[in-house]
């Protein structure tokens, strides 16, 4: 099964709602997986070459979005690529890169809908193909309740270049179904938001499924299916947005107001003391 991780849920009873989110051009507007691809050659875990085949996949990607065979063919590389790879060294390359490099890249829209969702009482729950060690900090770093990603084999703190699960195709379902089953979720009243059709079974898991920025193979089934259809377009600094947020505005204006007030209620006091 795959790795689940987040907060603790306050309650276990039957019927609670949660919006699951795929990672990759629903949240962020590029593959998780190869934007570290520079920070990792820096750090010589993987080759110039690597590099250039990851920003092609990317290019790709970007371009048309990732069918099975395509996702298929990148799982193998990137697993065959990280073999003997040290896991406390790719967890200190991802801390301490993470909000250079993922931070731009998160679509305003999507930071806005997990706030909705959030207030409202749903939990959040990012679900993504992409390495845990990679999703974990990105999901963390969003507010996210949980996230679930893709877990390898680990020996004596190394990769071994095996999957212990791939958070895939139907490996998302089964992911989902547990969270569901631990967490008392109610699938038929849950959300579910991606761009790729190799997510169709994800988004027929929840009882309102959302296409966002889909491929052409997603926009045809989600026309089918009347589903709804969002486009996002604008990745913005998560940071600048919470130095912006309407939270911390209101806190700013009840600070001037409560200022204000201080000083009239000073310069009333000065002057009932004047002869």
């Amino acid at each position: 099964m795959g790795a689940v991780t987040g907060q603790p849920s306050a309650s276990s009873e039957r019927g609670r709602v949660a919006a699951f989110f795929d990672l990759d051009k629903t949240v962020i507007a590029k593959s998780s997986a190869l934007a570290f691809s520079r920070p990792f050659f820096a750090q010589g875990l993987i080759t110039r070459r690597s590099v250039l085949q990851g920003s092609y996949a990317q290019f790709l990607f970007l371009l048309a979005g990732a069918d099975h065979d395509q996702m298929e063919r990148m799982r193998a590389h990137l697993t065959s690529m990280t073999a003997g790879w040290d896991v406390a060294q790719v967890r200190a390359i991802v801390a301490e890169t993470l909000h250079d490099i993922v931070d731009p890249l998160i679509y305003a829209e999507a930071a806005d809908l997990i706030a909705d969702h959030k207030a409202r009482g749903h939990d959040v729950v990012i679900v993504s193909a992409s390495g845990e060690e990679v999703v974990t900090p990105i999901a963390a770093a969003l507010g996210a309740t949980y996230s679930t990603a893709t877990r390898m084999v680990v020996e004596d703190g190394r990769y071994t270049g095996e999957l212990e699960f791939y958070c895939y195709g139907d490996g998302k379902v089964e992911a989902m179904r547990e969270l569901a089953e631990r967490h008392g979720y109610d699938l038929s009243r849950c959300y579910a938001y991606s761009d790729s059709v190799t997510d169709l079974p994800m988004l027929e898991a929840v009882g309102h499924p959302t296409a966002v920025n889909p491929d052409r193979a997603l926009r045809r089934a989600a026309t089918e299916k009347r589903w709804a259809i969002l486009t996002f377009s604008n990745p913005v600094s998560l940071r600048a947005r919470l130095q912006t947020s309407p939270r911390t505005a209101m806190a700013a204006g009840a600070a001037i107001l409560s200022g204000a007030a201080a000083a009239t209620a000073l310069t009333y006091a000065l002057l009932r003391r004047r002869p």
